[in-house]
């Protein structure tokens, strides 16, 4: 391979990542309500995530609300533990 034909290699990968980003650019710009449309379109999501708290690097405190109802979870060590709920502790 000489001089030339990595010349016109690096070339051609320049070329295609900048058409590449040329696109993504015009994308974002010119066309967001495409974007919206092509993204899923979702429905009313019945579960989120209200807050977070990190014990420490292999534990985590998450507080999750489903419907009208927060659970607290601890996620860590491969492990998930549920706050023990029992029908006389539900509001």
């Amino acid at each position: 391979m000489n001089f030339l034909d990595l010349l016109r290699a690096l070339f051609a990968l320049a070329f295609t990542l900048g058409i590449i980003g040329l696109a993504a650019w015009a994308a974002r710009r010119y066309a967001p309500q495409l974007m919206a449309k092509l993204s899923a379109e979702r429905g009313e999501r019945r579960m989120s995530v209200v807050e977070t708290l990190v014990l420490d690097p292999a534990r985590r405190l998450v507080l999750v609300r489903i419907d009208d109802e927060e659970r607290l979870l601890l996620l860590g060590e491969g492990k998930e533990l549920l706050e023990p709920r029992g029908p006389e502790l539900r509001k």
